[in-house]
């Protein structure tokens, strides 16, 4: 029997580019019979430890490579008639609360959900994340416990986890989200999920 690669997505709920590979990766699923692991990274601190910054920042001298990321921001949304996608006008947001609440998900067995709830607040309604009270919201409309979810963000063992994850993700080669490993192979950025699909199916096969 072939052993199915080990897949990671590494995220953060600030990059709408995260967003726009958790819309797809489901697609990618299905085609490859793999299950992508969900590993929640914070972007700030991975920015920090790489010395890097987010394409607004960095590419704030050059209009036209910020028009044309716009652009193709613009055709992956056509493409895959992501129609419910709006730029979030808080942009950018603190993701510390909600970052270690996808940890605190993952523990207490209800990331699935709390991912769709955070990807739609933060892309699909423009909601500002980075306050306790919209967040609770958030969780309430979607059906999750509020109070445990964000209890369980002040643990030791969240807080760590999440720590870890970032540093990890810096050491084996991170910058940036959104991130893949397939296996030991590294990828950056929502262009190159049709290199991520066809390296699954590569080591699959190998």
């Amino acid at each position: 029997m072939r052993k199915s690669p080990a897949v990671q997505f590494l995220f953060d709920f600030g990059s709408p580019n995260a967003y726009f590979c958790h819309k797809v990766l489901p697609d990618i699923e299905a085609r490859t019979g793999v299950r992508i692991t969900y590993v929640p990274i914070l972007l700030g601190g991975l920015f920090k430890l790489a010395n890097n910054r987010s394409p607004i920042e960095a590419f704030a001298g050059i209009p036209n490579k910020l028009a044309y990321e716009m652009l193709e921001i613009r055709r992956f949304v056509q493409k895959h008639q992501l129609d419910r996608y709006t730029f979030n006008p808080h942009f950018p947001v603190n993701t510390l609360g909600i970052m270690r609440g996808a940890v605190a998900a993952q523990h207490l067995g209800c990331f699935e959900p709390y991912a769709a709830a955070m990807f739609a607040g933060m892309w699909e309604e423009g909601l500002n994340l980075a306050e306790p009270a919209v967040i609770a919201t958030v969780l309430s409309r979607h059906g999750l416990d509020a109070k445990a979810l964000m209890e369980a963000t002040q643990t030791p063992e969240v807080k760590n986890t999440l720590m870890a994850n970032t540093q990890q993700a810096f050491e084996r080669g991170a910058f940036g989200a959104p991130t893949f490993f397939v296996g030991d192979e590294i990828f950056f950025g929502k262009d190159r999920l049709g290199e991520v699909e066809a390296e699954i199916l590569r080591q699959a096969a190998a």
